[in-house]
Order: structure tokens, then sequence, then C-alpha cells
């Protein structure tokens, strides 16, 4: 993937690493932690976030300020380039679209929904609009979980977070939380939770496919980067994830689709380039 040429400064970029903020008692990622990691991976509930991260014994929330501006290390920097590119995709896409904010950290910081934990994967609390990144999750993603390493394939994991940040600005997860609370079980309510997420999916689609358009070639995808993109995908299927823990393919608990689902949208997006593609909600 193209993208060190890309503009800096315009991914909303707050730097809190080696600011501390509570690692996971005895450290480490282990079998119980993967396990919460394929389930909470993308899109987690903020009431979730705070419950888990008592459960593993975070600290309680404080506040933090970290250096905003763009990082001066490679890792950091492709955070803040992919993040202003995204940026600069919606506000053509989204009448009114404003920015998230974008916090990296290391093992956990403080949130507005509560303590943030590495062991979430990259999560968005729609609480304070931001976006929550421990970069050293990649390397788990890779060895622990069999998706893709490739630059792309790491962009397509920020820009699902910002998709929920769309879904926050058009009222889109507001209608999805009032539907669950109406459902008549959690099988009922998880098939909106698996929509939101596979909608999160195709908006990533649409960014990549707008991506050079926005930045004169900048930031762009090149060939056999939406392969990599799809192998992350299906790595991180529920149906995957469940097989990889050791259990029973159970569709009536997915929460954020299928393999195939999620490679699928994605790929719907990146075709189609325009969010009106992305009606995952009619057979919700």
């Amino acid at each position: 993937m193209r993208w060190q040429g890309g503009r800096t400064g315009g991914g909303g970029v707050e730097d809190r690493r080696g600011l501390g903020g509570g690692a996971i008692a005895g450290g480490g990622i282990g079998v119980g932690v993967l396990a919460l990691i394929g389930y909470f991976f993308f899109g987690i509930d903020p009431s979730t976030t705070t419950q888990l991260a008592s459960q593993l014994g975070g600290v309680g929330a404080s506040e933090q300020q970290g250096q905003v501006g763009t990082p001066e290390d490679q890792a950091g920097r492709f955070v803040d380039v992919i993040g202003g590119n995204i940026n600069d995709v919606w506000a053509q896409k989204l009448n009114g679209y404003t920015p998230p904010k974008v916090v990296i950290y290391t093992q956990g910081t403080p949130t507005g929904c509560g303590m943030g934990q590495s062991a979430m994967g990259p999560f968005y609390c729609p609480t304070d609009k931001t976006v929550y990144l421990d970069l050293g999750f990649w390397q788990e993603m890779e060895t622990k979980l069999g998706a893709s390493g490739a630059d792309f394939a790491r962009a397509y994991v920020i820009a699902h977070e910002f998709g929920h940040h769309v879904q926050t600005l058009t009222g889109t997860s507001d209608q999805v939380r009032r539907a669950q609370q109406r459902a008549r079980g959690q099988g009922e309510a998880n098939q909106y939770s698996v929509a939101l997420e596979l909608q999160a999916d195709c908006y990533a689609g649409v960014w990549a496919k707008n991506a050079s358009a926005v930045s004169n070639g900048q930031v762009a995808l090149e060939p056999g980067d939406i392969e990599e993109g799809m192998k992350t995908a299906q790595a991180i299927g529920d149906d995957t994830l469940q097989r990889r823990a050791g259990g029973r393919v159970s569709p009536e608990s997915f929460t954020h689709g299928s393999s195939a689902q999620r490679v699928e949208w994605l790929q719907r997006g990146y075709q189609s380039g325009d969010p009106a593609a992305c009606d995952t909600f009619s057979g919700a």
C-alpha cells in the first residue's frame, strides 16, 4: 500500500504511549484473553468495555493527556496519515462529517466508555467519539489470529473503526441500540450487532476505493492489497474465531458476522465506493 507521501496532521492523533494506564495482570495474552479478542475485536459495546476492564483488573479511569499531533515513529505516522485520508474521504461522502479523535496507547488507557485494554482490540467509543488503538495489537492479530501483516490490512482495521464513527454521526448506532432493547431474545439482538459490524466493514471498503482520489494518489492501494484485507476479514469472522477457540460454530451467537460475510461486505464497499451500497440491515 502506498501511504508514506500522504498528508500528515489530519488524523487527529493523541499519542498516550508510555503513559501507563493499567496492564492486564500477568502480562501477555493467554488463551482466555485471546477468546475475548475474538468476541470483542471490533465495535465493542461501551457498557461491555467497562465491565470487561473491571473483570480483567483494569484500573479506574483517570484523566490522561498525551502528545497531540503527528507521531515521529513510522507506526504512529501511519495511523495519522491513514486516519487523515479516511477523514478526507468521509468529508466528501457525508454532509456535516466531523472527524473522530484517535488515541494510540500502550496496554490500557481511560476512555469515555470505561477503561480500555489492549486485549479488547481496536475499538470506537461513541461517548467521546474516539477511536482507540494499541499498536502492539497488530502483532497479536497476525501471530495469534492469522491476519495479514500488510499495511492495507492494518488500514482496514482503522477504517472499520472510523466506520463506527460514521454510524454514530448518522444515528445508525442509536437505532441499533434501540432495536436491540426491543429484541425478543439475544439471538435477535445479535443480528443487529452483526449488521452494524458488516456495515462498518463495507464502509472500510468505501474508503479504500476513494483513498487515491482524495489524496492525488499519495494514499492508494497497490496490486494484492485488497486480497490482504480479505485475508484479515476471513481471519476475524465469528465462525473462524469460534473454531480457533475450540468450540462449535454457533451462528445465533455471532456478533460480527461470518468470515464469508465480512469478506463480502468489504468487497461490496470497495467495488461500489458508495456508502449507499452498505445497507446491511435489510435482512436483519
